[in-house]
């Protein structure tokens, strides 16, 4: 052969003579172990498939720019968005939540907006959803969550009583399920969806001057949804309709794009402001603090190969450049810890080396050493400690962030329940949605919680009708229940109501 280019050959860079016929004693066999191809071959077959995302686990993703329209220095030291007309590469992964890897795209189930900027002064994640809030707002409550969204231990089908019992026993739920169930819960396309980093996050400047911050990913596509039959009849038909719709926009040059935006916070506003401001439960209204507009973010190139740089991609809450930190939501917190081990589980302790994962703008420089996939020089001769009088990388205090009071006694403190945890939700059904929204939203509730037991359906009835007394009497009448039975049970504690409709 006169272009070794073209040569087959095993990892080991040894030429292969043979990729068709095993080496074997005769020509019936039997294998011989010294087939060392053979060997090879199945052993990384074997081995091809890494864990998937407990959550995410379906997802489509590609590279692109974030274009910075503003200079927002005066909140942030960030250089990435110091200067209008910067520009900063990206990465995006969008999917699926609670789905398997072979779930379909037109599932009901928030979406996950996570973008990857690969600043000059390391990487920043965005980790955000296509909703602006979540279903809990402590992590304990996170894992079981997730299990009540995937299968039932004893049938390994989803359980629409596992779903519903968890959602009707967490209040705090309301607002996210709303939204969920909202056509907004099954959009047509990753282009055709905003993006939100729910979280608040913290900014602050050269000075030390703290903000508080929400981000807020507008499509330029326009936002679209799909009906509800519409959805069913696209996951039966065509079950990855959003992941070649993403690819297939981008191939043909039609490059989808968002307008990014903030909500900004003075520092001082958070101990006053109606809600907290670092609940994951609860938004912003536009009125208190207005949408800033911080730049644009343009996706213009697909993953040569999806495997290397969509499956492979791990974004961190915990991933923050200076100028950005985290707040005190406790979500949040523990987001910063959890993704981190994921990816530590599924890619291994040096996930941050592969392409997709490391920093591009600037080079990493540390101590840490060895390790499965270590995929550079290791260091070469270097130190593996500090400190050092070795000429070894060292800290640089003047990126330090500055310090935020905190306060109050070390305890598992009990959630309060309010009316507040149903106002929100309560105020998308009346002001935001239109009529056509509203059908819709009770016939998507209808359809899915109409296959929970009567006693779920009457205890999260109780929750709609908490949340706007026509909501709960539209849910009540298209399931078939006593709307005075769910009048009393939403007049009733949470703790009363649980023992009203306890098995």
């Amino acid at each position: 052969m006169a272009d070794e280019t073209k040569r087959l050959r095993m990892a080991s860079g040894t030429p292969v003579d043979d990729d068709q016929n095993t080496l074997t004693a005769g020509p019936r066999g039997p294998a011989l172990m010294q087939d060392v191809h053979l060997m090879e071959k199945l052993a990384h077959f074997n081995r091809e498939r890494i864990p998937e995302r407990v959550v995410h686990a379906k997802g489509a993703g590609a590279y692109g720019v974030f274009e910075c329209t503003t200079d927002m220095s005066k909140f942030t030291r960030a250089r990435f968005l110091s200067q209008a007309g910067k520009k900063t590469e990206v990465f995006v992964r969008f999917s699926t939540v609670g789905g398997e890897k072979g779930s379909a795209d037109a599932a009901r189930d928030p979406r996950g907006f996570a973008v990857k900027f690969y600043t000059e002064e390391g990487n920043y994640d965005m980790t955000g959803n296509n909703t602006p809030v979540f279903f809990i707002r402590d992590p304990l409550k996170f894992p079981d969550f997730i299990h009540t969204q995937k299968r039932d231990p004893a049938t390994n089908a989803p359980n629409p009583d596992m779903f519903w019992d968890f959602l009707s026993l967490t209040p705090e739920s309301i607002h996210q399920v709303t939204v969920l169930f909202s056509d907004r819960g099954t959009p047509r396309s990753y282009r055709h969806m905003n993006g939100y980093s729910s979280h608040t996050f913290k900014w602050y400047n050269v000075k030390g001057e703290v903000y508080w911050v929400q981000y807020h990913f507008k499509t330029l596509q326009g936002v679209q949804n799909l009906t509800r039959q519409e959805a069913t009849r696209l996951a039966g038909e065509d079950p990855d309709h959003a992941t070649k719709d993403l690819f297939n926009a981008i191939a043909k040059g039609e490059f989808p794009s968002w307008r990014v935006c903030v909500q900004i916070m003075p520092a001082k506003d958070a101990k006053t402001y109606r809600w907290n401001p670092f609940d994951i439960t609860k938004v912003w209204p536009h009125k208190d603090y207005p949408l800033v507009e911080i730049g644009t973010m343009t996706l213009n190139r697909n993953p040569a190969n999806y495997f290397a740089d969509v499956e492979q991609s791990a974004f961190s809450p915990g991933n923050f450049v200076p100028g950005i930190g985290a707040s005190p939501d406790k979500m949040l917190q523990a987001r910063i810890v959890s993704y981190h081990d994921a990816h530590l589980y599924r890619l291994g302790p040096n996930y941050q080396l592969l392409p997709v994962n490391a920093p591009k703008a600037c080079k990493a420089a540390n101590y840490q050493r060895d390790g499965y996939m270590r995929l550079d020089d290791n260091g070469r001769g270097g130190p593996n400690y500090w400190p050092n009088s070795m000429g070894g990388p060292a800290p640089d205090a003047s990126v330090a962030e500055p310090p935020i009071d905190l306060e109050g006694q070390a305890a598992r403190h009990p959630q309060v329940l309010t009316d507040d945890d149903f106002f929100q939700a309560g105020e998308l059904y009346r002001r935001v949605m239109t009529d056509t929204d509203r059908d819709h939203l009770v016939g998507n509730i209808v359809a899915h919680l109409g296959n929970a037991q009567k006693r779920i359906q009457l205890r999260q009835t109780a929750l709609f009708f908490k949340a706007d007394p026509d909501y709960g009497r539209r849910v009540a009448k298209g399931l078939g229940l006593d709307v005075k039975q769910v009048e009393r049970l939403a007049s009733m504690s949470q703790e009363e109501r649980g023992k009203a409709t306890s098995s």
